[in-house]
């Protein structure tokens, strides 16, 4: 019979250590500090996991929602819908076991073709691999948390024809293009967006989103 490990002695510091007690409380905590007023109920369960990702309770005045994306979201997911990413750090964020459908997650940025396709069309890799996703598009989820150019590719290919995604989370991160690219997706016609104005985003606050919807999908 293998004989469990003694457990280590208390160390010099007291902090918590149940993980279920650390996320709950970490949600109670965002809940009694953020200002989540403006939200309705399905929109503030995503602002508490995108809050979560980043651990600023002051970013609820920049988040924005548009055209009923929690609704347009929830039920593309529970559909069977794709979810396409920009980076791999968006795609290793998301958690299989929440999807609802199974639900296939992809990213083309490591698809071999993906460096041509950049030079032919005078973008960044990040852009190019929108390319990849086809017919794929038409009724998916988009989730954007890394590169402002493919944010604002996205919507120069919907501009071009491209299929219409069911619902679009574009929070890329950076010091360049991130603020333009965000204003844009607000402002483009309507399109199901969940967005984070401003400079700061970044994949792990995309697939929080991702996580939430589908939470609300099961």
């Amino acid at each position: 019979m293998t004989e469990l490990p003694v457990p280590p002695p208390p160390g010099r510091y007291d902090y918590l250590r149940d993980g279920a007690e650390i996320y709950r409380h970490s949600f109670a905590t965002i809940r009694a500090e953020a200002d989540l007023s403006a939200f309705a109920e399905a929109e503030r369960r995503i602002a508490v996991r995108i809050i979560h990702a980043c651990g600023m309770v002051g970013i609820t005045d920049r988040i924005r929602f548009g055209h009923g994306f929690a609704q347009a979201a929830r039920d593309a997911l529970r559909r069977g819908a794709p979810i396409l990413c920009d980076s791999e750090m968006v795609a290793h964020g998301i958690t299989r076991a929440r999807l609802p459908a199974g639900n296939a997650v992809i990213c083309t940025l490591r698809d071999p073709n993906t460096p041509a396709l950049a030079a032919r069309i005078g973008n960044t890799r990040s852009a190019a691999a929108l390319e990849l996703w086809g017919d794929r598009l038409d009724g998916a989820v988009v989730a954007i948390g890394n590169a402002p150019t493919a944010l604002f590719h996205l919507l120069d290919m919907l501009d071009s024809g491209a299929p219409k995604p069911a619902a679009v989370i574009g929070i890329p991160v950076g010091f360049i293009g991130a603020i333009e690219s965000k204003e844009a997706l607000t402002g483009y016609g309507d399109l199901p967006f969940c967005t984070l104005l401003g400079r700061q985003g970044g994949s792990a606050m995309a697939a929080a989103a991702v996580n939430a919807v589908a939470s609300d999908a099961e």
